[in-house]
């Protein structure tokens, strides 16, 4: 009798118990758009606040998405800001799905990298001047329409451009005022001016892994709110 009420009592604990919370599914999974490509990176943030946050960078396998690799991330010493309406010279990173054209660096490109990768020279800039035809894109010899002091030059940065990926934002039909010059690269000393960074082997893993024949898109956003990631 005391056996039977034991297992009474067992089994009346087991069905009051709560069950086990299921593990979320992989934040690409929870997303509106990934791309339409088998690989993905996230650039994600706590808020619009935050100056830092965290890169993952995901393979698609039989139907799921596995996370390949993933590393702290810097972001714009003003936090983050929607995309579409972001304005230029506000040191924040812009959220939201973008492709990734192309890298660049002034080291050379990593070992397995299948990137198309562009080599910085002394003569290389990126045109952010709101007033000349190459407005958000890089330019061998600077233009005449294109301002020294409203333009970068990459070879002054052989830290931040060791390694680094060309974000799409604002770049196949730019938006003259709304941003230019955004990419994933190496860590400068702390925060960007909106671009966002990860350590120099990161940027050197992340290069060896994407494949452009995979499309790989890059989503930059927030936990929640109308920022979060998973809007994208």
């Amino acid at each position: 009798m005391r056996t039977l009420l034991a297992l009474g009592v067992l089994v009346t604990a087991l069905a009051q118990a709560p069950a086990p919370a299921l593990s979320p599914a992989p934040l690409p999974a929870r997303m509106a758009d990934t791309g339409g490509g088998s690989q993905l990176i996230t650039a994600e943030a706590a808020d619009t606040g935050a100056t830092s946050g965290t890169v993952t960078w995901w393979d698609r396998r039989g139907g799921r998405w596995v996370r390949a690799g993933s590393a702290a991330a810097r972001f714009g010493a003003n936090g983050l800001a929607e995309g579409a309406t972001r304005r230029q010279g506000t040191n924040t990173t812009p959220t939201g799905l973008y492709r990734l054209p192309y890298a660049f660096g002034t080291a050379p490109a990593p070992a397995g990298t299948a990137y198309p990768y562009a080599r910085v020279t002394d003569r290389s800039w990126w045109c952010q001047d709101n007033d000349a035809r190459a407005y958000n894109r890089w330019v061998e010899g600077l233009p005449g329409d294109c301002r020294a002091g409203e333009a970068e030059h990459l070879a002054s940065y052989p830290r931040q451009y060791a390694y680094a990926l060309v974000i799409g934002f604002n770049y196949d039909r730019p938006v003259r005022g709304r941003g230019a010059g955004i990419f994933l690269h190496v860590n400068g000393r702390g925060a960007t001016a909106g671009c966002v960074s990860v350590p120099a082997e990161a940027m050197r893993r992340i290069l060896a892994w994407a494949d452009p024949v995979r499309r790989p898109h890059i989503a930059v956003g927030t936990r929640g709110g109308p920022t979060a990631i998973t809007r994208y």
